[in-house]
């Protein structure tokens, strides 16, 4: 239930944004490759995380390799947006 319960509370928002930042007639392939990446990403990290256990004996190192690429990915994200010229493209209203 509370699986669910989060992917009512993210995936309407990220669909919404990933619509009015491309536009409504290419929302459906964008949101794909979002879905999609996420989960290649998802078990790269999976595996990766069980690799390092393997080999080092511990998840420490893993914990922190993906922190620090956490930490990386979120200073990438405050930048989106940023010198990027205004598009035009439909918003979709409910």
């Amino acid at each position: 239930m509370l699986y669910g319960l989060d992917w009512i509370a993210t995936i309407p928002p990220t669909v919404r944004l990933t619509a009015n930042s491309f536009g409504a007639e290419n929302f459906a392939i964008i949101y794909g490759w979002i879905f999609a990446s996420h989960q290649l990403g998802s078990a790269t990290a999976a595996f990766l995380g069980g690799v390092l256990r393997m080999d080092l004996g511990t998840y420490l190192q893993a914990f922190i390799l993906f922190g620090m690429l956490y930490i990386y990915a979120t200073v990438m994200v405050m930048f989106i947006g940023i010198d990027s010229k205004p598009q035009k493209h439909a918003t979709i209203t409910a």
